[in-house]
């Protein structure tokens, strides 16, 4: 039985496949050569992640029993096609949660110290204005007693207060459901402390937050737009590393330029691979290509919970 890892997969993923007989061909093969690829090693189960498109056309043109995501959202598949043709998809939604979580933390220390302007500045001015970027720069932030809110309180959402309430901040939650969780803080030497934690109203988050970040699956409109920026404080920061198109990118850059937001962190972005030069070019704003969720523990955690789910689809 082969398959098939298009995105890649963890050394610790493919040895507990390989374990149990399976053939694993880990290689990237391009979009447009994919069925044949499938069709000629006669594939049975085909892993990906963000990269590959696993369409209607390309289900149609391949006898796949099994479509694997690594990582949460599914978006990039036609689940239901798939499920019709009798084809079981699975994905790992818990593995990255922690790392998407840090990063989110990365860019929010980034913006409140404006390293994502230093870093930008001192290659080209560092020996020749080094006391005025110092001066220009030495302006900034501390995220302890700020108020961070938080859109989407599912396991990536849960681990993003975790993260906020560790270093004393207040934290406010806004999701479709209202939901109460106990989140639990285990240190170093085995204390532990429990928080509850309820959602409130998306208003609320909006006008309270000093810091927003977006925690939601692939929407059909924006979560995040003019009329929610015109509700936010003066001097917000945004973070969204979740999917593109869930904040409108022109309304968050006319945020940006009358003052409303202070600088905005995107892991994501709407034409994604291809983002928006302008975007890319803005100096107020945290810029990274997709690789929240992309740190080498939840690679591990990925490729084995996914061998996990293989082995016991055919029942080994």
């Amino acid at each position: 039985m082969k398959i098939l890892a298009n995105d890649g997969i963890s050394k610790a993923g493919q040895d507990a496949l390989e374990a149990k007989g399976f053939e694993v061909l880990n290689i990237h093969v391009a979009q447009e050569q994919l069925a044949n690829y499938i069709n000629e090693h006669q594939v049975e189960v085909l892993l990906v992640r963000s990269a590959t498109k696993v369409r209607q056309e390309l289900i149609d043109q391949t006898t796949l029993k099994l479509i694997g995501r690594g990582g949460v959202g599914l978006d990039n598949i036609d689940v239901d096609y798939a499920n019709s043709k009798n084809i079981k998809v699975i994905n790992t939604p818990a593995a990255s949660s922690q790392s998407v979580a840090e990063f989110v933390m990365a860019h929010l220390f980034s913006m409140v110290r404006n390293l994502h302007q230093t870093n930008r500045s001192m290659p080209l001015e560092g020996d020749s204005n080094f006391n005025g970027l110092k001066k220009a720069f030495g302006k900034a932030q501390e995220l302890r007693g700020k108020t961070l809110g938080i859109i989407g309180f599912g396991r990536i959402g849960v681990e993003v207060a975790r993260e906020a309430i560790g270093l004393g901040m207040n934290v406010l939650v806004y999701d479709q459901e209202a939901i109460t969780r106990t989140i639990d803080l285990t240190f170093f030497d085995g204390q532990q402390l429990s928080f509850t934690i309820s959602t409130t109203s998306m208003d609320d988050v909006l006008q309270k937050a000093d810091f927003i970040t977006l925690h939601v699956p692939s929407q059909k409109g924006y979560i995040l737009g003019a009329k929610e920026f015109e509700k936010m404080k003066d001097g917000v920061m945004i973070i969204n590393t979740a999917r593109g198109g869930i904040v409108d990118e022109r309304a968050l850059v006319d945020a940006i330029e009358n003052g409303k937001v202070a600088a905005a962190a995107l892991d994501v972005f709407e034409k994604e691979p291809q983002p928006e030069m302008g975007l890319l070019m803005n100096e107020s704003l945290s810029l990274s290509p997709h690789i929240a969720g992309s740190t080498d523990e939840a690679q591990d955690r990925i490729g084995t919970e996914l061998a996990q789910q293989i082995v016991e689809f055919y029942d080994l």
